[in-house]
C-alpha cells in the first residue's frame, strides 16, 4: 500500500499544527546536535555537556530550594520592570503623540536616548543601588520602555485625521477621544509593543543577574561556572530559554486575545482553521 502523498498529508493539518510540528522538529533537531558534538570530540564534554547530562542535571535542580528562588526571582524582576515599561510607555506615549508641539521637543530626545545599551547603565546602577532588584529594574526598565514607547508614538500617529475631527466636531472631550479614537488605532501597535517589551526584559533582567550579581537565574550561572558544575550552568541556561519561549508564546496568546476583534487576526484565525 502506497503510502500517502506528502502535500495530502500536510493539507490534513492545520497550518497553526504544522508550524507547531516544524518549531518542535527544530528543538529536537538542535537536542541531537548537542548531544552528537560532545560525544564524537568535537568539543570536550568538559566544556560542553551532552544534552543528556544536561536536563539530568536541570531535573536535580528542580529538586532543590535554589532553582525555585532564583526563578522566582528572576520572574520577580522581569514582571516589576515589564509592568513599569507597559505602564510608563503608554502614558508618556499618548501624551507626546497627541501633541504636536511634545513631539517635535522630544524627537531628537528620543532619538539620542533609544540607541544608548541598557549595558551601559551598570556602572550608574550599581553606584546607585549595587546588586540589589533595584539595579535590575534599572536595565530592565531602560530597555523595555522604548519598545513600548515607539510602538505607541506609531499607534498614536496612524490615527485617521478624519476620524479626529469627527470626534472634536461632536463635542468628544480629551479622554473621551482618547478612549474611542486614538486607544482602538494604538492597541494593536501597543501589544507587538508589549512582545518586545516582554523578550527584552527577561534577557536585561538575566543580564544584570550575570553582570550585578543581583540574585537570580543569571547569579546562578555565574556561580555554578566559577564553581566548575559546567552541567549545572548549562542547566540554568536551558531553564532561562525555556522561561524566553513561554514568556513569548504567552505574549502572542495575550495579542491573540486582547486584538481578537482587529482584522488581521480574525484572518489569522480564520487561515489557521481553514
Amino acid at each position: 500500500m502506497q503510502a500517502a502523498p506528502a502535500p495530502k498529508v500536510r493539507a490534513r493539518l492545520t497550518a497553526r499544527t504544522f508550524i507547531w510540528l516544524q518549531g518542535v522538529g527544530g528543538l529536537v533537531g538542535f537536542a541531537l546536535l548537542l548531544e552528537i558534538v560532545p560525544r564524537s570530540g568535537i568539543i570536550s564534554p568538559d566544556y560542553l555537556p551532552p544534552f543528556s547530562t544536561i536536563m539530568v542535571a536541570l531535573f536535580k535542580e528542580m529538586t532543590t530550594a535554589t532553582f525555585w528562588t532564583a526563578l522566582s526571582d528572576t520572574l520577580e524582576a522581569w514582571a516589576t520592570g515589564l509592568v513599569i515599561s507597559v505602564v510608563a510607555g503608554v502614558v508618556i506615549g499618548i501624551a507626546i503623540g497627541s501633541s504636536h508641539v511634545l513631539r517635535a521637543l522630544t524627537h531628537s530626545t528620543i532619538e539620542f536616548l533609544r540607541p544608548i545599551p541598557s549595558v551601559a547603565l551598570i556602572p550608574l546602577a550599581v553606584l546607585l543601588f549595587g546588586s540589589q532588584i533595584q539595579s535590575t529594574l534599572v536595565l530592565v526598565v531602560y530597555a523595555s520602555f522604548w519598545q513600548v514607547l515607539i510602538q505607541v508614538l506609531y499607534g498614536v500617529q496612524d490615527v485617521d485625521p478624519v476620524a479626529r475631527e469627527t470626534a472634536r466636531c461632536y463635542g468628544l472631550g480629551a479622554w473621551a477621544q482618547i478612549r474611542y479614537v486614538t486607544w482602538p488605532t494604538t492597541l494593536p501597535y501597543l501589544m507587538t509593543g508589549i512582545r518586545l517589551a516582554a523578550a527584552v526584559a527577561l534577557i536585561l533582567a538575566i543580564t544584570s543577574e550575570v553582570a550585578i550579581d543581583t540574585q537570580g537565574l543569571g547569579k546562578e550561572i555565574t556561580d555554578t561556572e566559577s564553581g566548575g558544575a559546567v552541567a549545572i550552568m548549562y542547566a540554568y541556561v536551558v531553564a532561562a530559554g525555556i522561561i524566553g519561549v513561554i514568556v513569548n508564546l504567552g505574549a502572542r496568546a495575550l495579542e491573540r486575545r486582547v486584538l481578537a476583534w482587529h482584522p488581521s487576526v480574525r484572518l489569522d484565525a480564520a487561515e489557521a482553521g481553514a
